[in-house]
C-alpha cells in the first residue's frame, strides 16, 4: 500500500493552457496529515503509519479516543487513516504530511463513494433495453423479463441483475492526472470528474500501476516547440535566398537627346 491524503470535492471547473486548450478539472481541498502512531512489525505483524485528518471539538469525541489523544499529546482529529509503510524509520510521531506528497506524481489513484440513486429499475441500473414499447405488452414495458429456469436449478443464481439500490457505494479511479497544485491554499486540481457529490471525502493516493503515457502540460509544450520550428525555419530560408540572389547588372540608360537625334535622321 501507498501513503495517501483524505480530502474535500470542493467542485468541478476547467483550467486553460497557452495554446488554448481548456481541461475540465475537480477541484479537492486536501488538509495536512498528522502522523498519530507508528506501527511495527513487532507490535502487530506489518508496517504501517496511522495518520489523523480534520479538527473536531473535543466534546464530541469518546472517552476511550480522549484518551487515545491525550497520550498521544496531539490535538484531536475528526479521521484516522491507517497506510502500510516499507520502511518505518522514515516517519516520526507528530509529523505533518501534505500536498508534497504528490510534488513529483503526474498521476493518482482517487476513492470515494459514488452519488446515491436509490432504489433503481433495471433500465438504468444495468441499461436493459426493455421490453417491446408496443401493444400486447401489458404494463412490463421497463421490466427485465425472466429471471430463471425451470425446475432443474430451481433457483435465481446469485448476483443475477435485478432491479435494485444504485450507487452510494466506494469506488476507485486508477490514473487520474494531476494538473496543478496549489501549496498556499491546499488545493488541487485533477483532471477529469471524480465519485462523489460536492464536500464528499475523497482519498488521494499514489499510483499502484506504471504508467508511461505524456501529461497534457508535456503535450501542449511538444506542440508548441512544433510550431515554433517550422517558423524559425521559414525565416532561415528567406535570410538564405536573399544571400543567394546576386545584384542585377544595370543597363546602360539611352539619354532622350540621342534617342531624338536617331529619329531625325531616320
Amino acid at each position: 500500500m501507498t501513503i495517501g491524503l483524505i480530502g474535500k470535492k470542493i467542485g468541478m471547473t476547467r483550467e486553460f493552457f497557452e495554446t488554448g486548450i481548456s481541461v475540465p478539472v475537480t477541484v479537492l481541498f486536501v488538509e495536512k496529515g498528522r502522523i498519530i502512531d507508528v506501527i511495527t512489525k513487532e507490535k502487530r505483524g506489518y508496517d504501517a503509519i496511522r495518520v489523523g485528518f480534520g479538527k473536531v471539538k473535543n466534546s464530541k469525541l469518546t472517552k476511550q479516543m480522549k484518551g487515545v489523544f491525550a497520550k498521544k499529546t496531539t490535538e484531536p482529529k475528526k479521521f484516522l487513516k491507517e497506510f502500510r509503510v516499507n520502511n518505518v524509520s522514515e516517519f516520526k510521531e507528530g509529523n505533518e504530511i501534505g500536498l508534497e506528497l504528490f510534488k513529483e506524481e503526474k498521476f493518482v489513484d482517487v476513492t470515494s463513494k459514488t452519488i446515491g440513486k436509490g432504489f433503481a429499475g433495471v433500465m438504468k441500473r444495468y441499461n436493459f433495453s426493455g421490453l417491446r414499447a408496443s401493444h400486447g405488452v401489458s404494463v412490463s414495458h421497463r421490466s427485465h423479463g425472466s429471471t430463471g429456469q425451470r425446475q432443474d436449478p430451481g433457483k435465481v443464481f446469485k448476483g443475477k441483475k435485478m432491479a435494485g439500490h444504485m450507487g452510494d457505494k466506494f469506488r476507485t479511479i486508477q490514473n487520474l492526472e494531476i494538473i496543478k497544485s496549489d501549496m498556499e491554499n491546499n488545493l488541487i486540481y485533477i483532471k477529469g470528474s471524480i465519485p462523489g457529490s460536492k464536500n464528499s471525502l475523497v482519498v488521494i493516493k499514489k499510483t499502484s500501476k506504471k504508467i508511461n503515457r505524456e501529461t497534457t502540460l508535456e503535450k501542449t509544450k511538444k506542440t508548441q516547440t512544433e510550431q515554433a520550428k517550422p517558423a524559425s525555419k521559414k525565416v532561415e530560408s528567406k535570410n538564405v535566398k536573399k544571400a543567394e540572389k546576386k545584384p542585377e547588372a544595370k543597363k546602360p540608360e539611352v539619354k532622350k537627346a540621342e534617342k531624338d537625334k536617331k529619329w531625325k535622321s531616320k
